[in-house]
């Protein structure tokens, strides 16, 4: 049987992996500045992580949530105490999709509306509802085009996004807080903080995806924090698990529960929280939150040697390094020539860097070195 052809591939096969670099069937290794899209979180094969999820897979991987679960609660507990956010309850799931799915049902069933605000270059997932609310009509089908869904400007007026709340049957306005698919582009404080009044306003519920840029990325354990902001429903996964698949949905406690209005099968399982739970552990025993915010500073430094870099997108470990002319022919002479992982993004003059957030200054080294010599 053929795989159903849809990803453009390097012909890279990777074996193995450790800290921040992966090693392929040839015995080359590379530097990973990409983290499978922003997924490893505390470094390919933590010893932590290994030993947690090894631990628990011989004990018990897997049953379902017809049962009582303790690691939820205490998943739970941890994730709260390190992102100092109160009073919102998690649900459990297995991917940023299905946790911005389940994040616009919530408000749905909250408020008894149907349409859903969003923003140019937003990029929610691939499911039937979020990739509606992805700017993205290459991944649309006419089927997911049937959902209620409005895209505004990403930008400082808020006229247009208050026009549409005032008809009255606007659900949820969702936002990246820092864009990632789209480019890194972030609004103001005063934007977010706007957005936030005229949620409440209007009797609509403000959803903050932070698949992408959660979990300590940014430097803030939340990228929304740095803004002052209460989101109603907040959506997290990628660097949750470290590679092992899990989302969640936080949700304000103003949201009341009830029975079967949300469901999942494999989500939050006795091995998905084994994963989860490690992680939040290495991040706060290595204090990760800083070491991502510290290394920004010094990207930026090191990207001053370099003329050719017009602007620096991003914050913490969420970094766009944005250049004077398109970047795809760059990133391939990144990988074949030095070894190094890079992603892209719809910017096409964008280079995105999203290593673990274990990452050391002697990386970026590695990185800026590489950028001299291709750019000569």
């Amino acid at each position: 049987m053929e795989l159903f052809d849809v990803y453009p591939l390097y012909d890279i096969t990777p074996v193995k992996a450790k800290g921040a670099y992966v090693f392929d069937k040839e015995g080359k290794k590379y530097l990973d500045l990409y983290g499978g899209h922003a997924v490893i979180s505390i470094g390919h094969s933590h010893p932590a992580y290994v030993n947690a999820i090894s631990k628990q897979v011989a004990e018990l991987g897997f049953y379902s949530n017809s049962v009582k679960n303790p690691m939820q609660q205490e998943l739970a507990d941890k994730l709260e105490k390190l992102s100092q956010i109160k009073d919102y309850s998690l649900f459990l799931c297995n991917s940023g999709a299905e946790a911005n799915e389940n994040a616009l049902k919530v408000a749905s069933f909250h408020t008894g509306k149907d349409r859903v605000i969003y923003f140019e270059k937003a990029f929610h997932g691939r499911t039937s509802g979020v990739v509606a609310v992805t700017d993205n009509e290459n991944i649309q089908a006419p089927f997911n085009q049937n959902h209620k869904a409005t895209k505004i400007a990403f930008e400082e007026d808020t006229e247009s996004l208050e026009s549409e709340l005032k008809k009255g049957d606007v659900a949820a306005v969702i936002f990246e807080v820092i864009q990632g698919v789209g480019g890194l582009d972030e609004a103001s404080t005063e934007f977010y903080q706007k957005t936030a009044e005229l949620c409440k306003k209007y009797n609509s519920v403000l959803i903050a995806d932070e698949v992408q840029s959660g979990y300590g990325r940014t430097g803030d354990f939340f990228a929304f924090q740095k803004h002052n902001i209460r989101p109603d429903v907040i959506s997290v996964a990628k660097g949750m698990g470290n590679g092992f698949p899990v989302g969640g949905v936080l949700i304000d406690k103003s949201i009341k529960a009830k029975s079967g209005m949300l469901g999942t099968t494999f989500g939050g399982n006795h091995l998905a929280c084994a994963a989860g739970i490690s992680v939040l552990k290495v991040i706060e025993k290595e204090n990760l939150l800083k070491n991502a915010s510290d290394l920004f500073e010094y990207v930026k430094e090191k990207a001053t040697e370099i003329p050719q870099i017009k602007k620096i997108k991003g914050r913490g470990l969420m970094i766009g390094l944005e250049f004077d002319f398109e970047i795809a022919q760059l990133r391939k002479e990144l990988l074949f020539k030095h070894h190094i992982f890079t992603g892209a993004s719809a910017n096409k003059k964008l280079l995105r860097i999203l290593p673990p957030l274990n990452i050391k200054k002697e990386h970026f080294d590695k990185l800026f070195k590489a950028l001299k010599i291709v750019l000569k």
